[in-house]
């Protein structure tokens, strides 16, 4: 397989048409657009359907449509676009339908400004709309990511008959990477549950609406056993130089490429940091902080948001350790210079000083 250079908005559709994907409904928004530009291009090629809606709450509830017939489905959007999807994110997950949602994150809130930031994660992670329901969330880090995540994101979706959005800050979306697409393409089949018109499937019902109140606690229920286990069995998470770390940066998206400079740099200069960079932010890789807060002394997590991820972090350690927070919004990203002194500053708080050998002597 040869390498191609693309944007990681790019990457998304190509690999999302791979998957099996056959139908994109979506309205452009910076700096989401080259996803519904591309696929406009590549999503008719492919035998598929590509429609730009006339807003954002259109297309989710086309992607309901879609989805209710058995079609793997996708569409993209950032920050303001998502949020007025939210509504139809939750009439999906309460309708187990699944689908797959494209967020390149810009500054926020409002309309804020089209800059890369990481401030949808409250409203995506914690699930946005109304009702007690989850949504699998990757995070990838590089435009190869983007392509090998939103495959992942089409399998997790149908397995958990679930929503699952790629979230990505708006510097992954548009920089541009050698991707190599090393899997098979894929048609997949219609599933049994969906409504294809046949008289075979008349009897399915797509429905989120249950009005009898038992009813609608055993499905909640149900819903619930289905996050549970995705709990169990579909954390993913990067660490790096995590053996002997003493801190433990955290970071996902492309903070976590910025701290792995930063640790590099930090482990050349003596200091014992290592990297936890969760890939799935729901679920929430609790294991990994839980296992290395055994051996680290201190938490250090970095967010182009005002602490989001951080009440997850905190929350996943349960008081063992501390966790420190370096934070920069509006579309400002955190050089690693600037994590390097801020890690730094924590070794000069948290470390023990060791006394140089001829201090010790001289003070015996």
């Amino acid at each position: 397989m040869h390498k191609q250079l693309m944007k990681g908005n790019e990457a998304i559709v190509k690999s999302a048409i791979l998957a099996g994907c056959r139908a994109f409904y979506g309205y452009p928004i910076t700096p989401a657009s080259e996803i519904a530009e591309t696929a406009a291009e590549y999503m008719a090629q492919a035998g598929g359907v590509f429609l730009q809606a006339e807003s954002e709450v259109a297309a989710i509830n086309m992607i309901y449509g879609a989805a209710s017939a058995g079609v793997r489905a996708m569409t993209a959007s950032s920050g303001p676009g998502i949020s007025l999807m939210q509504e139809g994110i939750s009439y999906m997950a309460g309708a187990e339908l699944p689908c797959v949602i494209a967020d390149i994150t810009r500054g926020g809130p409002g309309l804020g400004n089209i800059a890369a930031e990481q401030s949808d994660y409250h409203q995506v992670v914690k699930g946005g709309g109304h009702g007690s329901y989850r949504t699998i969330v990757l995070a990838p880090n590089s435009v190869q990511e983007m392509a090998d995540l939103t495959a992942l994101a089409f399998e997790l979706a149908d397995r958990y008959r679930n929503p699952v959005v790629v979230l990505a800050d708006g510097f992954i979306g548009q920089m541009m990477e050698p991707v190599e697409f090393s899997q098979t393409a894929v048609e997949a089949p219609t599933p049994e549950w969906a409504v294809t018109g046949t008289a075979e499937t008349r009897a399915n019902l797509i429905t989120s609406l249950h009005l009898d109140i038992d009813e609608s606690e055993a499905h909640v229920r149900h819903l619930e056993e289905k996050y549970l286990c995705a709990e169990r069995l579909e954390v993913r998470a990067e660490e790096w130089q995590t053996d002997d770390a003493e801190i433990v940066m955290v970071g996902y998206g492309i903070m976590g490429r910025i701290l792995k400079a930063a640790t590099a740099e930090a482990r050349a200069s003596g200091l014992n940091v290592g990297l936890l960079r969760p890939i799935t932010l729901y679920p929430f890789p609790k294991v990994h902080f839980q296992r290395l807060a055994k051996s680290a002394r201190v938490f250090v997590v970095v967010e182009m948001s005002n602490g989001q991820m951080l009440e997850d972090a905190r929350l996943a350690l349960n008081g063992a350790r501390p966790v420190e927070f370096l934070s920069r919004v509006g579309g400002n990203v955190p050089s690693h210079e600037e994590v390097l002194r801020f890690v730094r500053e924590q070794a000069l708080r948290y470390l023990p000083v060791v006394e140089p050998e001829e201090e010790r002597m001289a003070n015996a």
